[in-house]
């Protein structure tokens, strides 16, 4: 990639930049002072606006708690519909760069931080990957016209998922050691056994994962 200009969407006062990119940019329906904000601000609201910059302008984008707030389906004023989460992700593939990254964090499905707010309208599971990856995603029958390759899709808490890089000091949490299997979980559980035996504290409980992390590569070039 050429550049190094990153776009955070639903930016707010203090838009994110996971990769640590040297130009920053932020988009959000709500006014703000471009001129106090630190970083170039365009207004727009990308549910029913395209993303205000030209064609392969970004090196990367990210959405941290956004998507779940992008309706699946919407009445067009004339009788039909329109699919604004389809057209986002077009967007998003449009405006980013051959090999740009797209980074998002969102609450998803099972766990309750998907549901709760009130304003969650969007409910994204491990599978909706799969109308916007691959060589033939699910999402070309409703119109998504991008290509977009899996560089991971995880299970995290936002608090160690602000930067890209796990070891990041933008990270307030650090890459946590889950014994899932094994040996090692055998181990971890005699040792919180042993803990209460011993009168001792319980160890403080993991942070909750109940966020679904993507990181999508677009690609642009074919052949």
């Amino acid at each position: 990639m050429a550049g190094n200009r990153h776009l955070d969407l639903g930016c707010g006062k203090f838009p994110r930049n996971p990769y640590d990119r040297a130009e920053l940019h932020g988009v959000d329906m709500r006014p703000l002072d471009a001129g106090d904000a630190g970083f170039t601000y365009r207004r727009a609201n990308v549910v029913i606006e395209a993303i205000p910059y030209p064609d392969d302008y970004f090196d990367s984008i990210s959405a941290f708690d956004f998507i779940e707030h992008v309706p699946r389906l919407l009445a067009d004023g004339n009788g039909g519909t329109r699919l604004p989460f389809i057209e986002l992700m077009n967007e998003i593939w449009r405006v980013l760069a051959d090999g740009g990254r797209f980074y998002a964090v969102t609450p998803a499905w099972p766990y309750p931080e998907a549901f709760v707010d009130p304003t969650h309208v969007n409910f994204i599971t491990e599978d909706t990957l799969a109308y916007f990856t691959g060589d033939a995603p699910i999402g070309r029958i409703y119109g998504f016209r991008g290509h977009f390759e899996l560089v991971r899709q995880d299970w995290v808490h936002p608090d160690e998922a602000r930067n890209a890089d796990a070891d990041s000091a933008d990270n307030p949490i650090r890459p946590a050691r889950q014994y899932e299997t094994g040996g090692k979980r055998l181990a971890q559980r005699f040792r919180h056994w042993s803990r209460r035996m011993r009168g001792k504290p319980e160890e403080r409980d993991p942070p909750q994962r109940h966020w679904l992390r993507w990181e999508l590569r677009a690609v642009k070039v074919t052949g």
